[in-house]
């Protein structure tokens, strides 16, 4: 198992990077009522798939660095960082959303492999029930990117 410690660790990142980037947007576009609320919601979703993973975590280690992490500066991605403006500012914010929560639910699918490769139960059930959490997120975004599009890319100045 060399490196099911470094995807748990991706894991672990990924989904305290989405938890932190859905709190930043939410709060950046809280004139939008449904983006503040709905991200805080999806923030509160992620934060606990971070709580019930820690133990996990604790188990495997968290691997970051060593001689079998190729490429260990790559292998992580953050939430968008400062929040852009306007309407086209909200439209790319939750593109880079969209981007993060899918890095999260790939992770999760393949964390959920390896888990029942090594037939770890508690692992399996983890993934698969985060895996179907992450799905309903990327599902809010999606909705929510088509709802944005028309607003700014048609309509606002």
């Amino acid at each position: 198992m060399p490196h099911l410690a470094t995807y748990v660790g991706l894991l672990h990142h990924s989904e305290r990077s989405l938890a932190e980037a859905l709190r930043t947007v939410g709060e950046g576009h809280a004139a939008e009522a449904d983006v503040y609320h709905v991200c805080d919601t999806l923030a509160k979703m992620s934060e606990e798939h971070v709580r019930r993973l820690e133990p996990i975590v604790r188990r495997y280690g968290e691997q970051r660095h060593g001689d079998d992490v190729e490429e260990p500066e790559r292998l992580y991605a953050d939430g968008p960082g400062e929040i852009r403006k306007g309407p086209v500012g909200l439209l790319r914010d939750l593109q880079d959303l969209y981007v993060l929560a899918t890095l999260v639910q790939t992770t999760w699918t393949a964390v959920g492999q390896a888990a029942q490769g090594v037939r770890d139960r508690e692992l399996l059930e983890l993934a698969q029930a985060s895996e179907t959490e992450t799905g309903r997120q990327l599902s809010w975004l999606t909705t929510r990117l088509k709802a944005a599009a028309p607003q700014a890319l048609i309509v606002a100045p």
